[in-house]
């Protein structure tokens, strides 16, 4: 039997993700795009109300929530500001491949102090040269001894001003290309990585985005993430866990851009009445609202597939995709709702169109979340 509907508990967890989005988030957004400050403040207060590193196990001091509970708490924080929200949940992507590989020891040494402490941690697949094309990675690290030695560059790595710590793929035997790829966690304090300056974006500008180097950069062998040649099945795996939530995020924009454009439509008067009462725009919040669910139910179904250990790449790639389009399209329709003034720095709805954006481009473009669609229904079809 299929059932929508949501658990006293779950509703709590949502209600408290609303809040803190209502009270802590909405009010400091167009400050923080302004001037693009990282948001410390409000990770901290988002760290004491238990709304980071919510996937962390108990054993490691987390809640242990499931994918669907996630992407509840993804939605709400993202309605007030997906770029504060990724500031918030961005160390979420870095513990993933820790879950999904790390020792009792690394997850111990790693993901503990997080729950101990608001800290961030930064994940380092893309390069200048490669982005959606993860094998395409040039950095290398190779062993001498009981340490690896790593040489490269990553780029658009988010959270890394503030990074911790990070998780870093790199080529260990180049010939065996996406069979020779592993994945290390590197300190910030490591001698010889260096972190960049923040990139002027257009848009999500709470977030902090920088670019990471590595020059012989030294990395004890107790810092690999599982085995030689296993970093790119890591990281497949956490992208098919991470992309329910940043589908969350592109449905928490939408809703916001969706409900302004209520909001004004209902307000601003033209041949006598509200431009509601005018069918082109009642078409439009229809298309609006149809969208929205859509991209909702999309993103329901990937995390529950996760949360119940089954097979989600598909339904992953189907949600980001479909998701961070309709909140492109969605934070479009509510500029143009808007007129004149959307188009106004004054106004919110142009800031939720930069915001969205990069959402159709950052953990697999829209055009990559093709490819994997397609892929899976050749093989589900094969004649």
């Amino acid at each position: 039997m299929v059932d929508f509907r949501l658990s006293p508990e779950q509703k709590e967890l949502q209600g408290l993700a609303r809040q803190f989005a209502e009270r802590e988030i909405k009010p400091r957004a167009a400050q923080h795009d302004r001037t693009g400050e990282f948001p410390w403040e409000i990770v901290r207060k988002a760290h004491e109300a238990g709304l980071m590193n919510c996937a962390i196990p108990p054993e490691y001091g987390g809640p242990g929530l499931d994918a669907f509970d996630r992407v509840l708490i993804t939605e709400e924080l993202a309605w007030g500001c997906v770029g504060i929200s990724v500031a918030i949940e961005i160390t979420a992507l870095a513990a993933t491949p820790l879950l999904v590989a790390g020792s009792e020891e690394q997850k111990r040494e790693f993901l503990t102090p997080l729950t101990r402490e608001p800290m961030l941690a930064s994940y380092c697949v893309t390069e200048p040269g490669a982005g959606s094309d993860v094998a395409g990675m040039s950095a290398t690290a190779v062993r001498k001894g009981n340490e690896y030695v790593l040489n490269g560059t990553k780029q658009w790595i988010t959270g890394a001003g503030y990074a911790k710590w990070f998780v870093v793929f790199a080529y260990t035997d180049k010939q065996a290309k996406h069979k020779g790829i592993s994945a290390f966690l590197v300190p910030r304090e490591t001698p010889g990585l260096r972190v960049g300056k923040k990139e002027e974006v257009m848009g999500q500008c709470a977030s902090d985005t920088r670019q990471v180097s590595f020059e012989e950069v030294r990395v004890p062998v107790e810092n690999r993430l599982g085995a030689e040649g296993e970093g790119f099945r890591i990281a497949m795996v956490t992208f098919d866990r991470s992309r329910p939530g940043v589908a969350a995020s592109a449905v928490g924009l939408a809703r916001r851009a969706f409900e302004e454009a209520i909001r004004y439509a209902q307000e601003r008067k033209t041949f006598g009445v509200p431009i509601a009462q005018h069918q082109a725009i009642q078409f439009t919040l229809a298309d609006m609202a149809t969208e929205l669910e859509a991209a909702r139910l999309l993103v329901w179904k990937a995390a529950w597939a996760t949360a119940h250990n089954e097979t989600n790449s598909a339904a992953a790639a189907h949600a980001k995709r479909f998701a961070a389009d309709a909140a492109m399209r969605i934070a479009t329709d509510a500029v143009q709702v808007f007129g004149g003034y959307g188009f106004s720095k004054e106004y919110p709805v142009e800031k939720l169109m930069r915001d969205a954006k990069v959402i159709q481009i950052y953990e697999g473009t829209s055009q990559i979340q093709r490819l994997i669609i397609a892929r899976r229904i050749l093989e589900e079809y094969a004649v």
